[in-house]
């Protein structure tokens, strides 16, 4: 059985926002993660969804330290099983961490500096964690490169000769060059054609089997989610509010919210007919959020419970965690039920 290589416990994150009514006005706290706690198993993907502005890249940046968190701990686990937390390590003490844990943005083309060739890209991570001689590091880019469909002669190029899925395959030969076991993929193919989509996830499952990598992959594409996924995770307005196995979560979701997500999802068949949920009424106000659950404004099953009391993430059976008051009741996607 795979052990826990991170583990997530009640992460929360705040923003100071200024009022842009009132000038001399005190900035306001908004909270845009709110208790997420999750455990991540070593070598599987674990992927992120849920609507623009629900948290999830912000979720990304606090794991790799991109961005500091409020409150809460990012523990991992190294090879030799010692439990470390990323939030508590300054200075030196996070570097000797830092190569393990790995993440490829969104945007292959403000990702990449335009005054560095692909060589300088792809090296800077070594150069940084490792003391290596020249002809080390030469020979680990090299090797890289042609691991990730790279041609080595193109190394002395710069971004801008190559176009979005040769970009993307420089950031991943980047963070896969010193050898990490967590990597976070933060959208790393929404910016990308169709056809490079494909081309982008195959290699990094083949990536992910050759190197025994673990992947928290950050997008709002189920259709490649269901692809590249061992579980998922449902983000909405900073919290969890369900996770649980790929074929479970797409089968049968528990959570309303995930039901209406899953149901917009493009069909290749044009003669099969589905029941479209669409959500009424808007995007809650994280500043300023509703009481209960936070979805019931736009949920077409609330009742009173639903509007008075916060659902707490719990077990519904078969390791599908669901934050609903009646998860067991939602059955089929797309079906309604009633309470």
């Amino acid at each position: 059985m795979a052990k826990p290589i991170l583990e997530i416990k009640n992460l929360n994150k705040d923003f100071k926002v200024k009022s842009k009514k009132a000038l001399f006005a005190k900035p306001v706290s908004v909270r845009v993660l709110q208790d997420v706690s999750f455990q991540l198993l070593e070598g599987e993907t674990l992927s992120i969804v849920g609507e623009s502005g629900c948290g999830k890249t912000t979720l990304g940046r606090c794991i790799v330290r991109g961005m500091n968190a409020t409150s809460g701990e990012v523990v991992y686990r190294t090879e030799g099983g010692e439990a470390v937390d990323f939030l508590k390590l300054k200075g030196a003490e996070s570097k000797k961490f830092r190569k393990d844990v790995q993440m490829i943005f969104q945007d292959p083309y403000s990702s990449l500096s335009p005054r560095m060739s692909v060589y300088d890209i792809i090296s800077e991570p070594l150069i940084a964690n490792f003391k290596l001689p020249k002809s080390e590091v030469e020979r680990k880019v090299s090797a890289i490169a042609e691991k990730t469909g790279l041609n080595v002669s193109y190394l002395k190029r710069y971004p801008h000769a190559f176009s979005g899925g040769q970009r993307q395959r420089i950031a991943i030969a980047r963070a896969l060059i010193t050898q990490p076991r967590l990597i976070v993929c933060d959208e790393a193919v929404s910016a990308l054609d169709v056809s490079i989509q494909a081309q982008i996830i195959n290699l990094l499952k083949d990536l992910q089997e050759q190197y025994k990598i673990t992947y928290i992959f950050i997008s709002h594409d189920l259709s490649i989610v269901e692809n590249i996924s061992d579980r998922v995770a449902v983000m909405h307005l900073g919290k969890v509010v369900e996770m649980a196995g790929v074929d479970s979560m797409f089968k049968q979701p528990r959570h309303p919210y995930t039901e209406a997500l899953l149901s917009a999802v493009p069909q290749p068949d044009p003669d099969l007919k589905k029941d479209r949920i669409v959500l009424e009424g808007e995007v809650p106000n994280p500043a300023n959020p509703p009481s209960g659950c936070h979805f019931h404004p736009r949920c077409a099953y609330k009742t009173e419970k639903c509007v008075k009391e916060i659902p707490a993430l719990r077990d519904i059976g078969d390791n599908h965690m669901a934050a609903c008051h009646y998860a067991e009741q939602l059955t089929l996607r797309g079906a309604r039920h009633e309470r």
